[in-house]
């Protein structure tokens, strides 16, 4: 089983054509759909909880795209009684998102996230325990970031790749796509299904 978790601003339908891709594969998915304006990440966290209910598969995989990343890092950092799996992170700003902080102090900018303002401001960089997580990231520069004065660095237009830097992950991958485009892209899609089976990515020659 696969667990899918969208990110800000969407909802699960999102996530569906890589849950498409995924199905391809030889995997059951679900997609986990919550209004990401409205929670605390531990409110989120303990949702996603509640919506795997008493797990029937042996294994459980998780996908989070963006802030979904931190709402499953924080789970499975919460609740240690579901079954094993790996866990992949697309563009989550799990250092905290400089976007979400120079956005924040814009007239009206705190009513864009929520309650989950916090939760992207500060990130959610704790590594869940016995679970291999591998970390896809994105390098067109095209997104939120040019509105709110861009970055230093390279990014995916939304987050910049420090931010997605996670010490301890099992693996990183950077493709050529900006941060909405990793939940469209064939090429992500290849890369979190191997990483799904192998625990490895693909090297990038050999995905074309």
């Amino acid at each position: 089983m696969v667990v899918l978790v969208h990110g800000l601003w969407f909802r699960a339908w999102a996530m569906q054509m890589l849950a498409t891709r995924i199905k391809r594969a030889g995997f059951q998915t679900a997609g986990f759909s919550y209004p990401s304006r409205r929670h605390s990440l531990p409110e989120l966290a303990a949702q996603l909880r509640e919506y795997i209910g008493q797990p029937q598969a042996s294994v459980i995989h998780f996908v989070g795209h963006s802030m979904g990343g931190l709402v499953v890092l924080a789970m499975l950092n919460r609740f240690d009684d579901l079954p094993p799996g790996r866990v992949v992170l697309l563009g989550s700003p799990v250092q905290g998102s400089s976007v979400a902080r120079r956005a924040a102090e814009l007239p009206g900018g705190a009513s864009l996230f929520g309650r989950s303002g916090p939760t992207l401001q500060q990130g959610y960089g704790q590594l869940p325990a016995n679970r291999e997580v591998g970390l896809i990231i994105g390098d067109k520069a095209v997104g939120l970031g040019r509105i709110t004065g861009g970055f230093d660095g390279p990014s995916d237009g939304t987050v910049a790749h420090s931010e997605s830097h996670l010490p301890g992950a099992h693996g990183k991958v950077i493709l050529p796509t900006t941060h909405t485009g990793l939940v469209w892209s064939k090429r992500v899609s290849r890369q979190t299904v191997e990483f799904l089976i192998s625990g490895k990515f693909l090297p990038d020659e050999a995905i074309g």
